[in-house]
């Protein structure tokens, strides 16, 4: 949270965006889960996360939309989580093989990024002292909530609750609110850019968790690095990671 919050401050909040879709959360999530429960368990998260992709995609479509007809956070807020779970709720009856779901995927993400289109630089705004460690502070605190409840949860389930989009609702929310709604859509418009490599962590624990245990999850982080990276050339080639300070 503290190392995203502070790209968004250099590079702008679409930077923030694109890396808080590396797996901070649910990477580490889906490791316990796999410590806990096993291989087979942690591969079948990996494919209820591999779904949350679309549900995280409705909720920064959602929001973005609210945001940019003027909403107010906590009604946008409301909007993207009513999207992401209804979405997440119908998308787990798929029963699709990792390959095709993350191809899916992918063109779910092509596509929400055509309808959240950038919203324009915003003007430049000091932050106050309190907001990095609020940030960090209410980041952790959700994170353990849902550490703590997912195994009661089956495997499906869990690994869709730990793709809700916790560090891109506090960056767009903060953003929202000390900057204004333009920085918030950025936000999710980096973070549809960086779900690619977000979905590329989870297709490699779904393949790989079963055969190669642990390691699985070395060669995850890898592919996302490696996706991460090619999403980033496209993010500054679209133009929305001007700065916004």
């Amino acid at each position: 949270m503290a190392a995203a919050s502070l790209a968004g401050r250099r590079w702008g909040h679409a930077v923030s965006g694109w890396l808080v879709g590396i797996p901070f959360t649910s990477g580490p999530i889906t490791l316990f889960l796999f410590v806990d429960h096993g291989a087979a368990f942690a591969a079948n998260a990996a494919l209820g996360s591999l779904v949350g992709v679309f549900a995280t995609a409705a909720f920064a479509v959602e929001f973005s939309a609210i945001a940019k007809r003027g909403g107010r956070l906590v009604p946008s807020l409301l909007a993207g989580a009513i999207a992401f779970a209804l979405i997440g709720a119908a998308a787990q009856e798929l029963s699709l093989a990792p390959l095709p779901l993350y191809a899916i995927c992918a063109v779910v993400l092509t596509v929400a990024i055509r309808v959240v289109p950038d919203p324009g630089a915003t003007e430049s705004v000091p932050l106050p002292r309190w907001d990095l460690p609020a940030r960090m502070i209410l980041a952790t605190v959700l994170v353990i909530a849902i550490t703590s409840g997912a195994g009661a949860l089956g495997p499906r389930l869990s690994g869709l609750l730990a793709t809700i989009p916790l560090y891109a609702s506090i960056l767009a929310g903060f953003g929202f609110q000390l900057v204004g709604p333009a920085a918030a859509i950025r936000v999710w418009r980096g973070l549809l850019f960086g779900l690619f490599g977000f979905g590329a962590f989870y297709l490699m624990v779904a393949l790989l968790a079963g055969p190669i245990g642990l390691w699985s999850f070395a060669a995850a982080l890898a592919a996302a690095i490696v996706m991460q990276a090619l999403t980033l050339r496209a993010l500054r080639r679209s133009g929305a990671a001007r700065s916004m300070r």
